[in-house]
Order: C-alpha cells, then structure tokens, then sequence
C-alpha cells in the first residue's frame, strides 16, 4: 500500500491464541501418579506371602511379628477346636429278624431286609490340647506337639437313602412295630465297626497332623514335629 508521499507502509499481521498440549500434560502426569499410588497400595494389600510380602513390607516399612511362644501356638491349635478331618461312608444290606423257639418262621417269624447308606465323621477334637503337649526351641525355631487321641465324631444313617428293602411276615403273627428301628439300631453299629475297622482313627490323625503341620509352619517355625 502507497501513502500519498509515495513511501510503501508495510503492515504486520499478528494472531493471538492459547498454546495447547500443555495443560493436557499435566493433567495425564498427574492421573498417572494417582494410578500409580493406587496400584502400589493393593500390591501392599495383598501381597500377604512368599517374596512379595517381603517386597510389601520393605516398600511399606513394616515388619510383621508372630507370637510364637507357647501359649500363644496352645491357642492359634486350639481354635481348630473339633478338627473333623476322615468320613468314612458305607452302603450295605442289614437284615433284622424275630423268631419264635416254637413255631417255624413261615408261621410266627418276622424278617426284613434293610438296605442302609450311613457315615461314620473321625477326627480329633483340639480342644483338649494343653501347654505340656507343646515343646519349643526358640534359638533353633523347632517345635514339637503331641496331639490329643483321634475319636470317631458321630456315625449316623441316612434316612433318606436308608429304606426296607423286603419284609416277610409269618402266617400267625402280625408285623413287628419295633422290628425296623432295631434293625436300624444293628446297622448303625454294623457302620462304626467297619469304619473302626477300616482303620478310620488312623486316617484321621493322619489328616490332622498334617493340618497342624502346615498351621506351625505358616507362623514361622523352622522344624515342625507333630504326632
């Protein structure tokens, strides 16, 4: 553009505006951060063994200590309180019978044929564990417990798959009201003996050293011996 005294005028446009990007930064770096802190505290959270508890404490600066001595470990045992660890089942065919000294059963005897599903529940009740059953070395982190006697819990029937399979009844003699329950009584009996048998206490006690065992070893000892 020319002025009227023939001298060129050069003008310069400016725009203005905002710079973008960073705001934006910022505001990433800090959502980051949080997730960061965040994340960091459910590592802490959670990490509750092996390595990365010990990770967890270093970060958080925390050491755990265990009571390890022994009424502490009587009590930690003894909140397994009745340690039910063996149930025996068994399926089996029980006969129950009157008969007359007199008269053949054709005539005045009463049979029945049971069939009998029942559970037999071993284990060994913690409870009874005293301070004199636990032996610590604490230089050498061992330990030694002795366990109460295994027992067998409760043997029971089921009733729902417990029923007559046949019932034969003599030609003078009407059915036997008490016949059922006592046959039933047989079986239940019949049941234990064969879990006895079978060698359920030892099983049980077998299960519950191994429980205890993993127990004393989870709170720090080096050598456990539990029988």
């Amino acid at each position: 553009m020319n002025d009227r005294d023939g001298s060129e005028t050069m003008t310069t446009q400016y725009k203005s505006g905002r710079r973008s990007g960073g705001g934006g930064g910022f505001f990433l770096f800090l959502f980051a951060l949080v997730l960061g802190g965040v994340a960091l505290a459910l590592f802490i959270r959670h990490a509750t063994a092996g390595p990365m508890a010990k990770v967890a404490a270093l970060i958080a600066g925390r050491t755990t200590t265990i009571d390890t001595s022994v009424p502490a470990v009587v009590e930690k045992i003894q909140r397994l309180s009745r340690l039910e660890t063996v149930v025996y089942s068994l399926d089996t065919v029980v006969e129950g019978n009157k008969t007359s000294s007199v008269l053949p059963d054709v005539l005045a005897g009463d049979k029945l044929l049971l069939i009998v599903h029942g559970q037999s529940i071993a284990g060994i009740d913690l409870a009874q564990l005293k301070p004199e059953d636990v032996k610590i070395d604490s230089a050498a982190q061992n330990i030694h417990v002795t366990l109460p006697a295994s027992q067998l819990f409760v043997t029971t029937l089921d009733n729902q798959h417990t029923r007559i399979y046949q019932r034969t009844t003599g030609l003078l003699v009407a059915a036997d009201q008490n016949l059922e329950s006592d046959t039933r009584a047989k079986a239940q009996d019949q049941l234990q003996q064969a879990a006895l048998s079978d060698g359920i206490l030892d099983a049980a006690r077998k299960n519950a050293r191994a429980t205890v065992t993993a127990l004393l070893y989870s709170l720090g000892f080096q050598k456990v011996d539990v029988n």
